[in-house]
């Protein structure tokens, strides 16, 4: 075998090696001593490329890792919560695929492709090999080749050639096939999956339980801008209020009250944010607040505030 031939066979390893690492290292998680971050780690992020859970910084990402501790605090093993999260986002959100249908063709390919392309082009060696004796049984005494040696020789190169390109085609289209399947890629929810915003909204309240208002907002105003729904934005404006953000507070639940006139919750807030900027309309409605929802939970709050004020 000459250098040249050396060499192709020397990279077609090496790309064949790497790409059994790398299809190895996408779907092996992340060793760590916390369970949740192991867990998140198994876990491709529906909204990245190529990020796991315990990676991502975006939102739904959070919100899963959120559910992730959530669901083991309340001592669920890690295999019922990747059920759960199955369920919501689709099999595709595991990092290593199932060893059946197209997760077992992922972990079968690699070796296939492998295959294909070093059998042939072992042939092909062996094939110039046994040319090469036939030629030099073919010589004369005075060392010239014999024509027909020199033709059986030709063709035999040039078939051993054939065998030799086709097996590195085979290699390394079975090779991109491989990445191509391994490389992780966002998942919509499957058929009858919960809606992902859920989680994102899960998140914000647990954020809000423990006083970390400013996140809060921050993952409010990334679900307002995928769901432009009234009830997100008056929880947007709700915690905008605890930031002391009262002008975008109003803003907010005046934009639900242009079409709801009489929103229970978007009086309440637009009132506790005028308390600020407008406390005279501020008493006008919250007491069309009390008329509107006298059993409202916070009516008994709003009646005190009224009346110490």
């Amino acid at each position: 075998m000459n250098l040249r031939r050396l060499a192709v066979t020397a990279g077609l390893t090496f790309l064949a090696v790497a790409a059994l690492l790398g299809v190895w290292r996408s779907v092996t998680p992340v060793g760590d001593g916390d369970p949740a971050r192991r867990l998140a780690a198994g876990l491709r992020c529906p909204a990245c490329q190529g990020e796991s859970v315990a990676d991502s910084r975006s939102p739904i990402a959070a919100a899963m890792r959120e559910v992730i501790s959530t669901q083991l605090r309340q001592g669920r093993d890690p295999d019922e919560i990747r059920s759960y999260l199955v369920d919501r986002y689709g099999p595709e959100v595991l990092a290593a695929p199932p060893v059946r249908g197209w997760g077992l063709l992922l972990w079968a390919l690699p070796v296939l492709g492998l295959a294909l392309g070093l059998v042939p082009a072992a042939r092909a060696a062996r094939q110039r090999g046994r040319a090469g004796t036939s030629a030099a049984d073919g010589r004369n005494p005075s060392g010239r080749a014999r024509g027909g040696g020199r033709f059986r020789q030709g063709v035999a190169t040039s078939a051993g050639n054939r065998r030799w390109n086709l097996g590195a085609v085979a290699l390394v289209l079975a090779l991109v096939g491989a990445v191509a399947l391994a490389a992780p890629r966002p998942a919509p929810p499957g058929p009858g999956a919960a809606d992902p915003v859920a989680d994102q909204l899960t998140l914000a309240r647990s954020l809000e339980t423990q006083g970390h208002y400013a996140t809060a907002a921050e993952v409010y105003r990334t679900v307002l801008d995928q769901r432009p729904a009234d009830e997100i934005r008056l929880r947007l404006a709700f915690t905008l209020i605890r930031l002391e953000q009262p002008g975008e507070a109003a803003r907010l639940a005046g934009e639900v009250l242009a079409h709801r006139p009489d929103s229970p919750d978007g009086l309440l807030i637009l009132g506790l944010a005028q308390r600020v900027t407008d406390p005279d309309s501020a008493s006008v409605m919250l007491r069309r607040f009390l008329t509107r929802a006298p059993d409202h939970p916070a009516a008994a709050e709003i009646r005190r505030l009224l009346g110490s004020g």
